[in-house]
């Protein structure tokens, strides 16, 4: 089944032009998703093809007005749903809602600029609302952008190599492991001697536990969110009690 995605831009381009490339550009040619790209600017009526006014009450700033954003969703008969608008009031984009989009037929994400939608866009045609994060872009297009890879890659066929995401940060709770790659010393430090032992039922539990470490140091929240240690976890951990330094030679 090919994933379709439609967008919702002012900036067609900056959605297309990335789309097209790297892993979202070969993952496109080998039919995982299908991505329809629609400027709700070509849906206004006025000579100007406003898309923005000033808010009702005052304040700063422009307002996306409702009207296109809905002409636009409404004259779109096969589009992807749910609908979803990236707000920062939206509920927080994580590995788990990628996983949940991953699931679907296809979905639209609707990009925003300025001080934001008119409410009643949100309230007419919008299933959902995500949000990156605690911070603010100038548009939607990123973060249109940062779903929609996040999303691909998890599909049969997004990577080339489906096993490629198995051990990426979040795919099992945890950040991932330490990389490392040829040569195996750079400037004197030298690639753990377990990554060149050849047992590899061992280096999986080392890279387990570096996970672990990792994970408890630089996100508690994540192991919270499993409920904490498991019994196989802290037996790894007890296996490889100090994590393993890149040491120099001298």
């Amino acid at each position: 089944m090919t994933l379709r995605v439609d967008v919702l831009t002012l900036f067609p381009e900056a959605i297309t032009n990335y789309v097209t490339t790297s892993v979202l550009g070969r993952a496109g040619e080998r039919g995982v998703f299908e991505l329809h790209v629609h400027d709700f600017r070509d849906a206004t009526t006025d000579p100007h093809r406003s898309v923005d006014d000033t808010p009702f009450g005052g304040g700063a700033g422009m307002v996306l007005r409702a009207e296109p954003i809905v002409a636009t969703i409404e004259s779109i008969p096969d589009l992807a749903r749910p609908v979803i608008a990236l707000t920062p009031s939206g509920r927080v984009f994580t590995h788990e809602v990628a996983l949940e989009l991953s699931a679907l037929s296809g979905f639209t994400l609707l990009s925003g600029r300025y001080e934001g939608f008119d409410q009643r866009a949100l309230d007419l045609v919008v299933d959902d609302e995500i949000s990156l994060g605690d911070f603010v872009l100038a548009g939607g297009e990123l973060a249109a952008l940062c779903v929609i890879e996040s999303v691909v890659r998890l599909l049969p066929g997004g990577l080339g190599n489906d096993a490629s995401s198995d051990d990426e940060s979040f795919s099992d709770g945890l950040l991932e492991y330490p990389q490392f790659t040829k040569p195996a010393d750079v400037r004197g430090r030298h690639v753990p001697e377990i990554l060149l032992s050849g047992n590899h039922e061992r280096i999986a539990r080392w890279r387990r536990a570096q996970a672990l470490r990792l994970t408890v140091a630089r996100r508690p929240d994540l192991i919270a969110r499993r409920g904490g240690l498991s019994e196989h976890d802290q037996a790894i951990l007890d296996e490889f009690p100090e994590m393993d330094e890149v040491e120099g030679s001298g």
